[in-house]
């Protein structure tokens, strides 16, 4: 007997739909490994409503941590909201917030590197504090936001049977 093999993602739906090969893949932004508390929704249109990125379980001060390495973009406020963006290879940029920046634009940084510190209050977070991480390929004006998660090294894979011949 033959078996058929077909993988599949063990993360969110959205991960296995998730950006294509991004050579190496990045780790998670905290320490530990921190619980999803919403995961990514992501609009049909722009302008839509929708979860551009996931809320990971964490505590206010906890450090963060670059994903993966790249430069520094933005760190400072935008509309209120403190955050850190990083771009990395690729035209792929990933966002931290609510942060308080410990790097600076145009700053290189390592995959692992501290960047900031957790600050409470994130809007839809049942916890003290959540990070919300989120990632996009492309231009502001046109970008298009990826689930986080899909970017992972560690997306558990499960090899399940397809077919029996």
């Amino acid at each position: 007997m033959v078996f058929g093999l077909t993988l599949a993602a063990a993360a969110s739906p959205a991960a296995a739909a998730a950006p294509g090969d991004i050579g190496n893949r990045f780790d998670w932004p905290l320490r530990p490994r921190p619980a999803v508390t919403r995961s990514f929704d992501k609009p049909q249109e722009r302008w839509n409503r929708g979860h551009r990125g996931v809320d990971l379980m964490s505590s206010v001060d906890q450090r963060v941590y670059a994903a993966g390495p790249g430069t520094v973009v933005f760190a400072g406020s935008l509309a209120g909201r403190p955050l850190v963006s990083v771009e990395h290879e690729g035209g792929l940029r990933t966002t931290y917030e609510p942060v308080t920046p410990l790097v600076r634009p145009g700053q290189r940084v390592a995959e692992g590197s501290a960047i900031g510190t957790l600050l409470p209050g994130h809007q839809g977070c049942a916890a003290a504090a959540c990070l919300h991480w989120g990632a996009l390929r492309g231009p502001a004006s046109a970008a298009d936001y990826l689930d986080p998660l899909g970017l992972l090294r560690s997306t558990p894979i499960r090899l399940k049977p397809l077919t029996r011949s």
